[in-house]
């Protein structure tokens, strides 16, 4: 069941980044533009995007699942030439390579960093990536700016890859020992049901929805409706900005 404690009551904030706090979605249906535009005009993915991210979402799991101890800019490099020989396109391993290392060109969202520094006032914050070390350090230079993570913790240090509880699991243990909140404390901030949300819920994680797809229908971040007896949503955003705004507020109604 969701909880009924404030949500000022917490000492941290858990984030999934891309999908979140950037712009994974966009980010990767631009970098796929050199698949897309081998397709005839005809081709039903031409200019589907929503039916484009979804192939490459299930394409980037299967890789996933074959290789959980691989680097996420291989996964993505493997995912890519996956996705043109299924498509029948061609992809030379320039180009792979280079969609493999492109995570720090996917821009932020606008209200990410503002509302990420209005949110340290009151809370920890802490990473929990599907991507490598490296991949996130070139998002947090060039998309992050000013933002301060208590810890980052990432698929290539725990080996495995959300959904996985293993990625829980050990997000729950260091937060522990680093830096001393345990589960209770911690409120886990996402938008994808599939990989943050469900997890969360069996491993006893409170859970904020970022619901990102109002403008554009959101892919990775699903479907309600299909989740809703998977998932316990204690509070639901439709972005960081209004998270920080309705923080701020609750903040500031007690000491009134």
């Amino acid at each position: 069941m969701p909880t009924s404690r404030p949500i000022t009551s917490f000492k941290c904030l858990t984030f999934d980044c891309y999908g979140t706090l950037v712009d994974w979605e966009g980010g990767i249906y631009k970098a796929l533009s050199p698949l897309l535009q081998q397709l005839p005009a005809s081709h039903p993915l031409r200019h589907d995007r929503a039916a484009v991210l979804k192939a490459f979402v299930r394409t980037e799991g299967t890789v996933q699942r074959a290789r959980p101890d691989a680097l996420y800019s291989a996964v993505l490099s493997d995912a890519y030439g996956r996705l043109a020989a299924e498509l029948g396109v061609q992809a030379d391993a320039q180009e792979q390579d280079a969609f493999g290392q492109g995570v720090g060109d996917w821009p932020a969202y606008p209200d990410t960093v503002a509302a990420l520094q209005q949110l340290k006032r009151h809370y920890k914050l802490v990473i929990l990536s599907n991507v490598d070390r490296d991949s996130f350090a070139r998002t947090l230079s060039r998309q992050l700016p000013g933002v301060d993570f208590d810890a980052v913790y990432t698929a290539q240090e725990i080996g495995s890859y959300k959904p996985d509880l293993r990625n829980f699991a050990y997000l729950i243990r260091r937060c522990g020992e680093d830096l001393g909140v345990g589960r209770e404390d911690i409120v886990h901030t996402a938008q994808a049901l599939h990989h943050d949300h469900v997890p969360a819920k069996e491993s006893g994680l409170v859970s904020a929805w970022i619901d990102r797809g109002v403008e554009i229908k959101s892919v990775m971040g699903g479907d309600i409706e299909d989740y809703r007896d998977k998932v316990d949503l204690s509070w639901h955003f439709r972005s960081m900005g209004e998270m920080a705004d309705a923080v701020k507020k609750a903040a500031a109604a007690q000491v009134e």
